[in-house]
C-alpha cells in the first residue's frame, strides 16, 4: 500500500537537546544550523530526531504533555534576541554544563525567556508582520493549540499537579469552570500559544535550511500519549478511562531484551472502537502535524497497532498483562487515504509475532534492524545477511548503549562470535558497525552520533525501565575525532548511499 520513494541513503540520529550551546540544552539556533552543515559535509541525507513534544515525566520525549505541541525548551535565545523579542542582558552571567542537560535549571531559565519574549511582543516589539503571522497561526492550529495552552496554564497554576489531581470541574471540562479559569489565566494562556508559535517558526526555518542543504529530517511519533497530557484532558472518550478519568489499564511491553520484568510505561490505552467511529480523526491530525514538521516519520512501537500489551492499572510492573488487538490495517488505510501516502518507518523491535510482520508487509512500511541485537544466532533478523531492502539498519538506537559501551560489556564468547562474523577482531567496534550497516542491502542506514564519535557508555541517551537520569547527553564539537566527517562521507559514497541530485 505504501509508495514510499526512499532512495538508498544514510543518516545520523541526534536529538536537538544533545546539540552544543551555552544555554544548558541544545536548541534550534546557530549550533543546529552548524550541525546541518556538518551532516551535509558528511554526505548524509537524513537527520533523525526523537519526538519534539514538550517533555513531561522523567524528562522523556516519549512522555509528552501534548502529541502535537513543540518543546519550548528548544527555543533559541540567540534567535529571539535577533528578532527583538529578548533583551541581551537576560543572557548575561549564565553558566550551564556543556556535557549534560540540566533540566531542573533549564526549565526556569527557558520559562523566563518565554515570558520575556511574550512581554516584548505584547509591547509591540518583534519583526514586521509577526503579529499577523501569530494570529494566522492561532487560527490554523486552534484545534489543538487552545486546549494545550489552557492545559499548561492550569497545570502551572496548580503547582505542576498531574491531571488526575485537578479540581473535578476543571478535570471534567465543565463549561463554567473553563470560562472562569480562561479569564483568570488569560496572560498565561497567550504566553503558551506564543511559545508554540515561536517553536514552529524556529523549527520551520531550521527544517527549510536542512532541506536546502539536501538533508531531510526523520521525526518520531510515540504510539501512546502521557496520561498527564492535553490530549487525554481534551479527548477522554478516546481512551480507556473510568468515570474518574483514571486509566483502567496502561501500556507497556512484556519481559524482553531490555528488562526481565518488562516495561511498565503507564500510558493510557486507546479506545480503538471510538477512534474508528471518528474515522481515526485524532490520528490523522497527529500524523499530518508530524509530517508538516519532518520529511519521514518513525512510528514507535508499531507492534501496538496489531496488538498492545494491556497491564491492569493496579500492577506495578509489566509481567501480568495481556495482548489486546489494535486497529490493524484499517488505521493505515485511513492515514494513507487522508494524507496521500505513508512516509513512515515502522519500529518493529522487541517481541514481534507473525501478525505484526504481516501487518507491516501489507502496509508496505520499512522495518528496523539493530546490529547490537544480532548475536542471537546466524538466523537473527538483525544480521545484515538476513536483511531485505525495505529495512532501516541501525548500529544502535536511543535505547541502546553506545556501540563501544555495548562491546566493552560483551562476554569473550560474544566477542569471538562477532569477530568470526567480521572476519577480524573488532578493533573499532563503532566504525565496524557503521560500515556493516552502510554496506548492507537496507535502503536506509542510520547511526547515533555517539558511534561516529566512538564514545562509551557515558554518552548513552536512555536506559529503558529507568525512570530518572536519562535524556541528558550532549556532545561537544571537540569530541569529533580527526577525519570523522570525511570518513563517514567516504563510506557513504563507497556504498552508494549518496542520493542522486536530480
Amino acid at each position: 500500500m505504501s509508495d514510499l520513494p526512499l532512495p538508498r541513503s544514510s543518516g545520523v540520529l541526534l536529538h536537538p537537546t544533545s546539540l552544543p550551546g551555552p544555554f544548558g540544552i541544545g536548541d534550534l539556533g546557530p549550533e543546529a544550523h552548524r550541525w546541518v552543515q556538518t551532516l551535509a559535509s558528511a554526505r548524509q541525507a537524513w537527520w533523525q530526531i526523537l519526538p519534539l513534544g514538550p517533555v513531561g515525566s522523567g524528562d522523556s520525549p516519549y512522555q509528552s504533555f501534548a502529541a502535537l505541541a513543540g518543546n519550548t525548551l528548544l527555543l533559541s535565545p540567540e534567535l529571539l534576541v535577533r528578532d527583538g523579542l529578548l533583551r541581551p542582558a537576560i543572557l548575561d552571567g549564565l553558566s550551564f554544563s556543556a556535557d549534560r542537560v540540566e533540566f531542573d535549571r533549564v526549565r526556569p531559565f527557558k520559562a523566563a525567556v518565554l515570558r520575556e519574549a511574550w512581554d516584548q511582543f505584547h509591547g509591540g516589539h518583534g519583526p514586521a508582520g509577526m503579529r499577523d503571522e501569530f494570529e494566522r497561526y492561532c487560527r490554523y492550529h486552534a484545534g489543538w493549540l487552545d486546549d494545550y495552552a489552557l492545559f499548561m496554564a492550569v497545570r502551572e497554576s496548580l503547582g505542576g499537579a498531574s491531571l488526575t489531581d485537578w479540581p473535578a470541574d476543571v478535570l471534567r471540562r465543565e463549561p463554567a469552570a473553563l470560562a472562569s479559569i480562561e479569564r483568570k489565566l488569560a496572560t498565561e494562556v497567550m504566553t503558551h500559544r506564543f511559545g508554540q508559535f515561536l517553536f514552529d517558526r524556529q523549527w520551520s526555518n531550521l527544517k527549510r535550511f536542512a532541506n536546502e542543504h539536501r538533508v531531510q529530517i526523520i521525526g518520531d511519533a510515540p504510539i501512546f500519549v502521557s496520561g498527564d497530557s492535553a490530549d487525554v484532558w481534551a479527548n477522554p472518550e478516546l481512551f480507556l478511562l473510568d468515570a474518574d478519568r483514571q486509566p483502567t489499564a496502561v501500556a507497556g511491553v512484556p519481559p524482553d531484551y531490555f528488562s526481565p520484568t518488562g516495561q511498565h510505561w503507564g500510558n493510557p490505552l486507546y479506545d480503538w472502537d471510538r477512534m474508528a467511529a471518528t474515522g481515526y480523526a485524532w490520528w490523522v491530525a497527529r500524523v499530518r502535524r508530524l509530517l508538516e514538521q519532518t520529511d519521514l516519520a518513525r512510528l514507535d512501537h508499531f507492534r501496538g497497532f496489531a496488538a498492545a500489551w494491556h497491564i491492569p492499572a493496579t500492577e506495578k510492573d509489566a509481567t501480568r498483562g495481556r495482548w489486546v488487538p489494535g486497529p490493524g490495517q484499517k488505521l493505515f488505510d485511513r492515514l494513507s487515504a487522508d494524507l496521500g501516502g505513508l512516509p513512515i518507518i515502522a519500529e518493529d523491535l522487541g517481541l514481534i509475532t507473525e501478525d505484526v510482520h504481516e501487518l507491516r508487509q501489507r502496509v508496505g512500511l520499512p522495518g528496523m534492524r539493530v546490529l547490537q541485537f544480532a548475536l542471537g544466532g546466524p538466523g537473527s533478523p538483525h544480521w545484515p545477511h538476513n536483511y531485505d531492502r525495505l529495512t532501516v539498519a541501525y548500529t544502535g538506537t536511543h535505547d541502546n548503549d553506545t556501540t563501544n559501551g555495548w562491546y566493552a560489556k560483551l562476554s569473550d564468547r560474544d566477542r569471538w562470535t562477532l569477530g568470526e562474523y567480521l572476519g577480524r577482531p573488532a578493533d573499532s567496534p563503532a566504525w565496524e558497525f557503521i560500515r556493516y550497516a552502510w554496506e548492507s542491502v537496507a535502503v536506509l542506514a542510520v547511526t547515533p552520533l555517539q558511534d561516529v564519535l566512538e564514545l562509551g557508555s557515558e554518552a548513552r541517551m536512555n536506559v529503558p525501565g529507568v525512570a530518572t537520569g536519562n535524556w541528558q547527553w550532549r556532545f561537544r564539537w571537540d569530541q569529533f575525532p580527526a577525519g570523522a566527517v570525511e570518513r563517514l562521507a567516504g563510506l557513504t559514497a563507497l556504498f552508494n548511499r549518496v542520493p542522486s541530485r536530480e
